[in-house]
C-alpha cells in the first residue's frame, strides 16, 4: 500500500475539530479493521469494500492526521506507536457509537421502547398511574421516562426534544406544537374549615374579593386561570404566599393564611372547605402536547393514540 500524493493540503494543528472529525470520522471503522487484519486485502475482504478504496483512505488518514499510522511491507501493514495509541482511542470511540446505536434502537422498539412522557405535578398521585396500568395491559414491556413539572417548563422539555408527551394545563395554543384536549376539572374555592364562609356550599367568586389568596407562582398553568377568573369576577387577588405545589398551598389554607382556586385534592383534606364555584365557568382544561412535526416512534405513537382515546375520560370521577 504505497503513498500517494494529494493535492489536498492536509489538516494543521489549528484546523477546526468539527473539519476534523467529518473529515476522520468516516474512515475510522476502515482504519480499525485494518488494524484488527494487519492485512490491506483480508481486511478489505471482511469490510467488503474495494481493495483500492480502503489502500487510499488510509493513505488518506494518514495525511490528514500528518502522522503514519502503519508501517507497511507490502500489503501486509503494522501500527507504529502512534498507530497503536491512535487504535485504542478510535476503538473505544466505536463501541461508543455501537452501544448509542443499540439504545436508540431499543428506545424505537414497538414492544419494549421507551416514551419520555411529561405531566402536572397535581396528576401524579391518581391520574398518571391510572393511565399507565391502562396503558400497559396491552403495551406490557414499553418503558416510561417520567417528568413531573409545570406546564411552561414541560413545553420547553418538549421543544427541546427531551419530552415525546406531556399533560399540561391550560390547553397550549403555541407556533411549533400540536395540543389537543382530553378533559377538564372543576376548580373550587378551598378556604379554612373556621373561616366564615366554610358553612357554604357554593359561592361567587366575586364574594371573595376581600379575601386574601395563596396561589401558585407566576408561570403555573392554574396561577394564570386564578389571575383570568379573579379579573372576570371583578377583582385583583390580593395574594400573601406563592408557591409550587398544590397540596402546599392547601396546607397554607388550612393554617389560616389565605384561601385558593384549585382542582379537587386526590384525598380529602382536613382543616379545609371546598366550596362549588356559581356564576362563572371555573374549569382548568388538560390538554396533551407534543411536538409539530416529530416523528413518533411506534411506542410513542401507541401512547399518544391511547391518551387520545381517553378524551373525556383522563381525569378520575
Amino acid at each position: 500500500m504505497a503513498h500517494q500524493h494529494s493535492s489536498q493540503p492536509r489538516l494543521s494543528p489549528s484546523s477546526d475539530t468539527e473539519d476534523m472529525v467529518m473529515l476522520l470520522a468516516p474512515r475510522l471503522a476502515h482504519f480499525a479493521g485494518v488494524a484488527r487484519t494487519e492485512h490491506v486485502t483480508r481486511a478489505a475482504q471482511e469490510l467488503q469494500v474495494p481493495q483500492s478504496t480502503l489502500s487510499r483512505a488510509m493513505v488518506r488518514l494518514e495525511q490528514d492526521l500528518g502522522v503514519d499510522l502503519f508501517a507497511r511491507r507490502g500489503r501486509t501493514v503494522s501500527l507504529t506507536p502512534a498507530g497503536r495509541t491512535f487504535l485504542a482511542s478510535v476503538e473505544r470511540a466505536l463501541a461508543e457509537i455501537e452501544r448509542a446505536a443499540d439504545e436508540v434502537r431499543a428506545d424505537a422498539d414497538a414492544t419494549t421502547g421507551k416514551v419520555a412522557f411529561g405531566f402536572l405535578h397535581t396528576m401524579g398521585a391518581e391520574t398518571v398511574p391510572g393511565l399507565l396500568q391502562a396503558f400497559r395491559v396491552d403495551h406490557p414491556r414499553v418503558r416510561f421516562s417520567l417528568v413531573q413539572n409545570y406546564g411552561e417548563a414541560m413545553l420547553e422539555k418538549l421543544r427541546a426534544g427531551e419530552l415525546d408527551l406531556c399533560l399540561t394545563s391550560p390547553v397550549p395554543d403555541a407556533p411549533g406544537l400540536v395540543a389537543r384536549r382530553l378533559d377538564e376539572q372543576k376548580l373550587r374555592l378551598v378556604v379554612p374549615a373556621d373561616h366564615p364562609l366554610a358553612a357554604r356550599r357554593r359561592i361567587r367568586l366575586a364574594e371573595a374579593s376581600d379575601e386574601i389568596f395563596v396561589t401558585l407562582e407566576p408561570g403555573y398553568g392554574l396561577r394564570r386561570i386564578t389571575d383570568h377568573l379573579c379579573l372576570e369576577a371583578g377583582f385583583r387577588p390580593r395574594i400573601a404566599f406563592e408557591g409550587e405545589e398544590t397540596e402546599t398551598l392547601r396546607g397554607l389554607v388550612a393554617a389560616g393564611l389565605g384561601v385558593a382556586l384549585l382542582p379537587p385534592p386526590t384525598v380529602p383534606r382536613p382543616g379545609v372547605v371546598e366550596l362549588t364555584i356559581t356564576g362563572q365557568r371555573a374549569v382548568r382544561e388538560i390538554g396533551v402536547a407534543w411536538l409539530d412535526g416529530h416523528p413518533d416512534t411506534p411506542p410513542v405513537a401507541a401512547f399518544k393514540k391511547f391518551l387520545l382515546s381517553r378524551r373525556g375520560s383522563l381525569l378520575p370521577d
